[in-house]
């Protein structure tokens, strides 16, 4: 065979390789805590701040730790490697990507819903009307 070809064949596989994995990676499903914890895969779970349980930054290891519920009403320690985002405190809804394990919920990513500065309330409706 022809040394061109067999490493044209190489470079195909290769390629096709890579993007199935970076499919595989991108592709993160929604979830909910229970479901983390027995997929043991990466998924998303939203839920809300609970900002009545213990939530800190340790800034010698670079690490953001807080408790989030999900929608389903399920508590859990979600591990960040990384700092607070910003808005958190001010959220709507939370995202968290990761995956858990040793009982607790390591985030890979954190997204924050906030509420719309352009949303304006029934009350301001109702007097523009």
């Amino acid at each position: 065979m022809n040394v061109k070809i067999i490493l044209a064949v190489v470079v195909i596989i290769a390629a096709m390789w890579f993007g199935y994995e970076s499919f595989v990676e991108t592709n993160v499903e929604y979830s909910n805590f229970g479901t983390a914890e027995s997929v043991q895969k990466k998924v998303q779970v939203k839920g809300t701040w609970v900002q009545e349980r213990e939530t800190k930054f340790d800034a010698d290891r670079s690490v953001f730790t807080f408790y989030m519920v999900d929608e389903d009403g399920r508590l859990e320690h979600v591990v960040f490697d990384g700092a607070k985002p910003n808005n958190f405190e001010i959220a709507d809804a939370i995202v968290v990507k990761g995956k858990y394990h040793d009982g607790s919920f390591y985030a890979e990513d954190i997204l924050t819903k906030c509420p719309s500065k352009y949303e304006g309330t029934s009350e301001t409706v109702q007097k523009t009307l």
